[in-house]
C-alpha cells in the first residue's frame, strides 16, 4: 500500500473491475486550469459530461435524434466526487466511466480520473515518467426527461437494452489506449 492515497497501489486495479470500464482520454489544457494551474474543480464535471456522450455514441445512443424523435434528454440530477489529488496543465488523463445501476428512467455511473503519466526532469536532467495516479472519483446520476414536460420519462426499451448489456459486460468498450487496463499492478 502506497502513502499516496491517489496512488495506483492504494486502489484495486482498473483492470480487475466488472463490468470493464469505457475509457476516454483528455489532455489539460490551459483553459482547464485555475490561477493556481491545476484543472478547476468544476472541470472534471465536463470531463465526466465528455466520457459520457461518448460512451452514449458507441453504444449507438445519440443524443440528438432522442432530442429531436422522442423529446426525451438525458440530464444530470446528482453528482458527488472526491477529489484525490489534483491534475496540471498538460497532463494525460484517462477519464474511467462504469454504470453502477440502471433504473427505468436513470442511470447511476462511477467515473474515475486517472493521469496516466507526468513528464518531469529529475536532478541529473533526464525526462521521467510516473506511474497512474487516481486523480478524483464521481457517482453521477443521470435521468431521462421528456423536453416538453420537463418529467422524468422511462428510458426507451430499444435503449435501456443497449445499456443493459453494455453495463452487464457483453460489451468492452475502450476508446483509450488500453495500455492501463492491460498493466498488472
Amino acid at each position: 500500500m502506497s502513502e499516496n492515497p491517489g496512488s495506483i497501489d492504494s486502489h484495486p486495479d482498473p483492470a480487475e473491475r466488472a463490468p470493464q470500464p469505457f475509457i476516454w482520454p483528455v489532455r489539460v489544457y490551459y483553459e482547464d486550469t485555475d490561477a493556481m494551474g491545476v484543472v478547476y474543480y468544476a472541470n472534471y464535471l465536463k470531463f465526466f459530461e465528455r466520457a459520457r456522450t461518448e460512451w452514449l455514441r458507441v453504444s449507438n445512443v445519440h443524443q440528438r435524434e432522442l432530442a429531436a424523435g422522442q423529446h426525451l434528454q438525458f440530464v444530470v440530477r446528482a453528482a458527488n466526487m472526491d477529489y484525490l489529488a489534483p491534475a496540471r496543465l498538460d497532463d494525460s488523463l484517462q477519464i474511467f466511466l462504469t454504470t453502477k445501476k440502471l433504473g427505468r428512467t436513470s442511470v447511476v455511473f462511477y467515473h474515475e480520473v486517472w493521469r496516466m503519466t507526468t513528464n518531469t526532469v529529475n536532478t541529473a536532467g533526464f525526462e521521467a515518467k510516473s506511474a497512474p495516479d487516481l486523480l478524483a472519483t464521481a457517482e453521477v446520476t443521470i435521468v431521462c426527461v421528456d423536453t416538453n414536460a420537463m418529467r422524468p420519462r422511462a428510458i426507451p426499451t430499444t435503449i435501456s437494452e443497449k445499456l443493459r448489456a453494455i453495463a452487464a459486460g457483453s460489451k468492452m468498450l475502450n476508446s483509450g489506449s488500453g495500455d492501463f487496463l492491460k498493466k498488472s499492478v
